[in-house]
């Protein structure tokens, strides 16, 4: 495909604007793109994606040189650090993940919205899934209603807990 403007080199940039529910599509060369000034290029050599990491790791987080980060727990079965975690992106051992839940949650929250799956279930496993992932949310709104004294609600979904968990012990799938 060729640049949109000079209809010479191959477009490179391609740049969709919806204003007032109109769509504009517009496929540029990167010279054309960077004369027509709508972005603002920034090709800068050193970027890495290993410090587009760090940089989501590390958000909001204590700076290395702080007291904090020297006294830092090291995982007991690796001796792996959070500190070294944010630097190469990979867990140490599976150990690692005990060690840093807090940290990890708060991190694939922001990465992921979420720090639990909650997407599609194999066809082959998921009935088992399914009814563990519903017993666990079924306990989190059982929570809920006995701590705002809704007692008969809460009696309601206990027994569909019980239920539910019946039905797997006798391996009902």
């Amino acid at each position: 495909m060729l640049c949109d403007d000079c209809k010479k080199r191959p477009a490179c940039v391609h740049i969709t604007k919806i204003v007032n529910n109109q769509k504009v599509e517009k496929h540029l060369c990167e010279q054309c793109a960077q004369n027509a000034g709508e972005l603002q290029f920034a090709l800068d050599s050193s970027f890495s994606v290993h410090d587009f990491l760090k940089g989501m790791f590390t958000h909001g987080m204590i700076d290395g040189g702080s007291p904090a980060v020297k006294n830092e727990i090291a995982c007991p079965n690796c001796g792996m650090t959070y500190s070294d975690f944010s630097q190469n992106g990979k867990i140490g051992c599976s150990v690692c993940y005990t060690t840093y839940a807090d940290r990890l949650e708060r991190l694939l929250r922001r990465v992921h919205g979420a720090s639990a799956h909650t997407g599609k279930v194999p066809c082959r496993t998921g009935g088992a899934l399914v009814a563990r992932q519903k017993i666990k949310q079924l306990k989190k709104t059982l929570e809920q209603l006995v701590a705002r004294e809704e007692y008969e609600q809460a009696a309601k979904v206990r027994d569909e807990i019980k239920g539910l968990e019946r039905n797997m012990s006798e391996g009902g799938k």
